[in-house]
C-alpha cells in the first residue's frame, strides 16, 4: 500500500470526483487508486474505480511521491497540454522546474534545452498558458503547503520548500495561498467563515463569506453535504451559520440563479487561486449575460490559445457558482461539458440568460444533481 501523503493543496474532492465520473478532458490534477497503486488522468478510459479507493493529487509528482505509479493507458506523467515541435523541450523545462531544489533562472532553463531565453519563454507560455516563473511559483506553493504543518516555523517551511528567500516567498508564493501563511499552517485556523442558505428554483444555494467578501457559492439538494464540502475546503476554519449580514447577499445570489435582476459585480469576492486560474476567472466574469464562449475562445481571451485543457480545469475548480459564470462556457459543438453543480443546472442557467442553446447530453450521460424547474 502506498505511503501516507503529507498534507497538500489537493483538488476539491467533490469537484474532482465529478470530473472523474464525467471523464473530463482537463489534466490539471490526477487521481490515484489505492487498491491498484496506479494514478490516472480524469479522462482515463479505464474502468472507473470505487470512490472509497480514490485519492486526489495536484500533480503527477505528488502522486509518485506518495508511492503510486503512472497508468500506461493515459500516461498521466506526460504533460498533456504540450504539442508541436517544441513539446519535448517544454516538457524538459517543466521537469527542471519541478525537480530542482532552488528555482533555475530563465537563462539556465534555456541553456539546458538548447534554446535562447526569449524562445524558451515564448515556447513555454504558448504550451502551458503561463510563464516558467508562474509555473515554479505554483510548485513552490504546493511544496510549502506540504511541509508547513511539519515545520517549526513559517520561515523554516519557506526554505524547506526550496523558495530561496523570505522576500521571494511573499512576492511570488504567498499571494496564491488565499490566506496568511500562519493560517495555512494551522489548516485555516482563525479564519472566520460565515454561511447561509437560500432556496432557488434550481435547489438550495449556499453562500459563504469571509471578512473580505464571498468565498464560496454552491448549488445542491442536500444542505448537509454543501456544508460538509465547505468545511472540507477549510478544515480548521471557524465555520459558522449566519452573521455578516448574509441575508442580503444570499438574496442577491438567488436572484442571479433564478434569472432575475442583479449583477454579480456588485458583490465583493474573496477568491484566490493560481495565477492562471485567476486569469481564467477574470475572463469568465467578462462574458456578458446572454452570451457564451467555447473553451477555445476562452483560452484565446486569456492569451493562452494552446492551453484549452488548462482553461477547462480552471473552470472546473471555480468555487463561486453564478458569480464567476463558468456555466457560460460550452464545447465547440454547443454540447454542455462538466459543471460541478450538475449539467441540468447549467442548461437552465443558460436558458434563463438567453444564451446560445446547448446540445442535449447523450442518453445515459451523467448530469449531476437534479434541478428543480420553475
Amino acid at each position: 500500500m502506498p505511503a501516507p501523503v503529507m498534507p497538500s493543496m489537493s483538488p476539491d474532492p467533490a469537484g474532482a470526483w465529478a470530473a472523474v465520473l464525467a471523464r473530463a478532458p482537463e489534466a490539471g490534477f490526477v487521481y490515484a487508486v489505492v487498491s491498484t497503486g496506479i494514478y490516472c488522468r480524469p479522462a482515463c478510459p479505464a474502468r472507473r474505480p470505487l470512490r472509497k479507493n480514490v485519492e486526489f493529487f495536484a500533480s503527477a509528482q505528488a502522486a509518485e511521491r506518495a508511492g503510486f505509479r503512472p497508468c500506461k493507458r493515459c500516461s498521466p506523467d506526460v504533460p498533456a497540454r504540450l504539442a508541436g515541435p517544441a513539446s519535448e523541450r517544454v516538457a524538459r523545462m517543466c521537469a527542471l522546474l519541478e525537480e530542482s531544489e532552488t528555482a533555475p533562472s530563465l537563462a539556465e532553463l534555456a541553456r539546458q534545452v538548447g534554446l535562447g531565453p526569449h524562445h524558451a519563454q515564448r515556447s513555454f507560455v504558448k504550451a502551458l498558458g503561463l510563464s516558467p516563473k508562474q509555473y515554479r511559483a505554483a510548485i513552490e506553493r504546493q511544496r510549502f503547503a506540504g511541509v508547513l504543518g511539519h515545520s517549526t516555523s513559517v520561515t523554516q517551511a519557506i526554505f524547506r520548500a526550496g523558495v530561496g528567500s523570505v522576500a521571494r516567498f511573499y512576492q511570488r508564493v504567498a499571494p496564491g495561498l488565499g490566506m496568511q501563511p500562519q493560517q495555512v499552517r494551522a489548516g485555516a485556523a482563525g479564519l472566520a467563515i460565515h454561511y447561509a442558505f437560500g432556496t432557488s428554483t434550481l435547489g438550495d444555494v449556499l453562500v459563504a463569506v469571509t471578512a473580505h467578501g464571498v468565498c464560496a457559492v454552491s448549488l445542491g439538494d442536500n444542505r448537509s453535504e454543501l456544508v460538509g464540502q465547505l468545511v472540507q475546503r477549510f478544515p480548521r476554519a471557524e465555520v459558522k451559520a449566519g452573521g455578516h449580514e448574509l441575508g442580503q447577499r444570499v438574496r442577491a445570489v438567488v436572484r442571479l440563479v433564478d434569472g432575475r435582476a442583479g449583477k454579480a459585480a456588485e458583490l465583493p469576492l474573496d477568491i484566490r487561486g493560481t495565477a492562471f486560474q485567476e486569469r481564467v476567472w477574470r475572463a469568465l466574469r467578462a462574458i456578458p449575460r446572454g452570451k457564451t464562449q467555447t473553451y477555445s475562445e476562452l483560452a484565446q481571451a486569456v492569451g493562452a490559445p494552446g492551453s484549452v485543457r488548462a482553461v477547462a480545469h480552471a473552470c472546473a475548480q471555480n468555487p463561486l457558482a453564478v458569480l464567476v459564470p463558468c456555466h457560460r462556457v460550452v464545447r465547440k459543438s454547443g454540447e454542455l461539458a462538466g459543471y460541478r453543480w450538475g449539467l441540468e443546472r447549467k442548461r437552465a442557467l443558460l436558458e434563463r440568460e438567453g444564451g446560445r442553446s446547448a446540445a442535449a447530453p447523450r442518453a445515459g450521460a451523467q448530469s449531476g444533481a437534479k434541478a428543480r424547474r420553475p
